[in-house]
């Protein structure tokens, strides 16, 4: 398993490279150009800048999270041909440059959705909430803007200002949209960038949707085991792979993460790791990584990615925003609770290393 941590780069991140450098065993940065226009391709020239940032600090940039898909590609508009052809040209910048897993999502308008960033948790930390009341029969441009206001200037992948100017035509066009026929236009998609990406020898890596259902009326697929099949049917490449995101998909019960791990092995290419608290009337919490804090079994995952020999990368995903961070971080990306996040991995991965070690004598 390969660590990393998400960096949103200079001037966009709070965090500097030089104190992700002395988390233990970090070895990658995850990052993006969040300031290119969805649909654009990324300047050759600003990826090399990113290249040299991260060089300086011994990290590598072999993820890149996310390459953001344009609506009209999901819509299967008559326009999404143009607009894969600068997704397959930004493939083979980022393959010049070493990029070997692209993490994206196929998520309607919105990208993750939560109704309060900044949720008080009983230890007087705060972390990101979702409250199931506050998704139905509710305006989503107020929704928009509780996530843009609480992001206070940083930019937030999924609600770029130029969608919020057309927050209301989107939902238009979703008029009718069905899981099936969105199921189509990601086949469309897949084979279209796949061949691009085995001449490059960059993986596809599909986010689970957050939360894993339906929500503000818009279908979405990457929710269950069964729909996580569907998609990765679409094309049998194994550039077409998974990110594997433990809290995505343990916000719904439905889901076993572990097992999901254990079904999809040979083509999960990145894994988010972290924890979320449930509530019975369908509200959660990210929590911190502890099994006893949340109800995902972190260990559990940590352990089936050890019995399958994951070689890939990972990272602690999300983290609760503690001793005061809240004031100058990110919502769900301060230094703190994640670099904790990271050492509790390592401790579960290190412990699963050394019974094994004996095992082998």
């Amino acid at each position: 398993m390969q660590m990393t941590f998400r960096w949103y780069g200079e001037g966009n991140d709070p965090i500097p490279l030089a104190h992700i450098k002395q988390i233990p065993g970090v070895t990658g940065l995850v990052w993006a150009l969040h300031d290119v226009p969805v649909g654009e391709v990324w300047p050759m020239e600003r990826i090399e800048e990113v290249k040299q940032q991260a060089d300086k600090y011994g990290f590598n940039i072999d993820v890149v999270e996310s390459v953001n898909v344009h609506e009209d590609i999901k819509l299967g508009l008559p326009t999404r041909d143009a607009l894969i052809e600068n997704y397959k040209q930004t493939i083979r910048n980022l393959s010049k440059v070493g990029v070997k897993v692209v993490c994206y999502n196929f998520m309607p308008v919105f990208d993750w959705t939560r109704t309060d960033l900044y949720k008080e948790l009983p230890d007087g930390s705060n972390a990101l909430f979702f409250e199931k009341a506050q998704t139905v029969d509710v305006d989503v441009k107020e929704v928009f803007d509780r996530i843009t206001e609480g992001a206070k200037g940083m930019t937030m992948p999924g609600f770029e200002p130029e969608k919020r100017a057309i927050i209301e035509q989107l939902f238009e066009q979703y008029q009718g949209m069905t899981e099936d026929k969105m199921f189509e236009n990601a086949k469309y998609f897949l084979d279209a960038i796949i061949p691009v990406c085995e001449e490059c020898d960059i993986k596809m890596g599909i986010h689970p949707d957050d939360p894993p259902w339906d929500i503000f009326g818009l279908p979405r697929l990457i929710k269950s085991a069964e729909n996580i099949q569907k998609y990765l049917d679409l094309n049998p490449s194994p550039n077409n792979g998974l990110t594997f995101c433990s809290g995505s998909l343990g916000a719904g019960r439905h889901n076993d993460p572990a097992g999901i791990i254990r079904k999809f092995a040979d083509r999960i290419h990145f894994a988010h790791i972290r924890n979320v608290k449930h509530f019975e009337n369908g509200d959660f919490i990210e929590s911190s990584h502890r099994n006893c804090d949340g109800d995902v079994d972190i260990t559990d995952v940590v352990r089936a990615l050890h019995e399958v020999g994951f070689t890939g990368y990972a990272r602690p995903d999300h983290g609760r925003h503690i001793w005061g961070e809240e004031a100058t971080c990110r919502p769900g990306y301060g230094l703190y609770d994640r670099a904790l996040g990271i050492m509790y991995l390592w401790g579960a991965w290190d412990t699963l290393e050394q019974e094994k070690a004996k095992r082998d004598k």
